[in-house]
């Protein structure tokens, strides 16, 4: 019995393995998908055709170059084996995204946040009718989503999955698991914003056998702040977390954050800390909930032309920032810093704020500044990450579902 056992707990880690190398690097063949995983041939081929059977890969020729020759013999994913929603919980809107198994975005729309009373009440219904409307767009059946991944800015327990803190519902949880339990059999997933970008961001960088990637941060600026961390472990397999970096203390007595703190890096370094600053409003004022984009650009373009109270609070935002990740640097090894957010757009005003509040760090005088770029694109990485590990985890039941003996 504990043979069998075992080899049908290795029979569905090389199953895993293998339906990893075809998510993380696309369709190959036989031979590409035993270079990738460094399995035997004869194992993935019969990996593939039990996947295959079940339902789960298809396969598909490629003609040589040139018309001459056998075609090559190309398997990925099945995509109708299953779907998965990715909602992303922004500060002005909330996406809904419909992906097939192979990875292909299907639809997308976005819903406009409710800033106004009662929209913290009304949010969980919102959610779950946009469920539904999402559905309903592609004629799928409910039963046919195996998983829903959410994302938000703040503090979530992703065990359970609940948030239980964040900027725009405060100390108010949401228990997504038991909002939408009763109407979907998906595996219902939530994860920190910046931890999904950090997991992006890693695979990209860890692509190729010759990849030295060790570890990288990214830090999301925008109306809140937030950071997340990926790197290698022991095992040489990718973990991300999420530290709570947006709230570790910056200034005792610093200006009130909306988490109800004072000093806090996000108080000074947030849209909302940022247009404290620059019209010297006091410290101790309520925080704005929300910050548009319009009322940021013109704080920035009146620094641009000179202001100095618009230029001091971009500077000191990016003081609170470096010394931030000064202290980061001295808990961990040096690492790349990756920025990302809407805030991206004012790093010229940033930069010279977060180098001097690295320098700071005796680790840095040491070492040096750690590599700093910015990323745009913060919605795609979003998305990536979403993608990774809702269909990794996916792949997983799906195995153990369909391959179970």
């Amino acid at each position: 019995m504990l043979t069998k056992s075992s080899t049908e707990l290795v029979r569905q880690q090389n199953s895993a393995v293998v339906l990893s190398a075809l998510r993380r690097g696309g369709a190959a063949s036989h031979t590409e998908l035993a270079t990738r995983t460094g399995l035997a041939s004869g194992t993935v081929s019969a990996i593939t055709a039990e996947l295959e059977r079940a339902g789960v890969l298809e396969k598909s020729e490629q003609r040589a170059y040139g018309g001459r020759g056998r075609p090559r013999v190309l398997f990925s994913q099945r995509r109708d084996c299953g779907y998965l929603i990715a909602v992303r919980i922004s500060s002005d809107t909330v996406q809904y995204s419909l992906v097939d198994y192979s990875g292909r975005l299907i639809d997308r729309f976005e819903d406009a946040r409710n800033h106004g009373p009662g929209g913290a009440d009304a949010f969980p219904a919102e959610v779950t009718d946009a469920l539904s409307r999402l559905a309903a767009r592609s004629q799928l059946n409910k039963d046919a989503v195996l998983a829903i991944s959410i994302s938000s800015k703040g503090t979530v327990n992703a065990a359970s999955p609940t948030l239980l803190w964040s900027p725009l519902f405060g100390s108010r949880q949401l228990d997504f698991g038991a909002l939408l339990r009763q109407d979907w059999r998906a595996k219902i997933s939530l994860n920190n914003e910046t931890l999904l970008v950090a997991q992006a961001l890693a695979l990209k960088a860890d692509k190729g056998p010759d990849s030295k990637f060790q570890a990288l941060a990214a830090l999301s600026l925008g109306h809140s702040v937030g950071l997340g961390i990926a790197r290698k472990n022991s095992q040489g397999e990718l973990e991300a977390t999420a530290p709570n970096f947006g709230h570790m203390l910056h200034n005792a007595g610093g200006g009130l954050c909306r988490c109800g703190s004072y000093g806090c890096i996000e108080a000074s370094a947030g849209f909302y800390g940022i247009l404290r600053s620059a019209f010297q409003v006091p410290p101790d004022t309520i925080p704005a909930k929300f910050v548009p984009l319009v009322e940021m650009d013109k704080i920035a373009t009146s620094a641009r032309q000179g202001n100095r109270m618009a230029e001091y609070a971009f500077r000191q935002a990016g003081v609170a920032l470096g010394n931030g990740l000064s202290r980061l640097m001295s808990f961990h090894e040096r690492m790349p810093i990756h920025i990302t957010g809407p805030g991206t757009r004012y790093f010229d005003l940033l930069q010279r704020g977060i180098e001097e509040g690295l320098s700071q760090s005796h680790e840095v005088r040491l070492q040096g500044m750690p590599e700093i770029s910015v990323n745009f694109d913060e919605q795609r990485l979003v998305f990536e990450g979403h993608l990774d590990r809702a269909l990794t985890d996916a792949d997983q039941d799906i195995i153990s579902a369909k391959l179970s003996t």
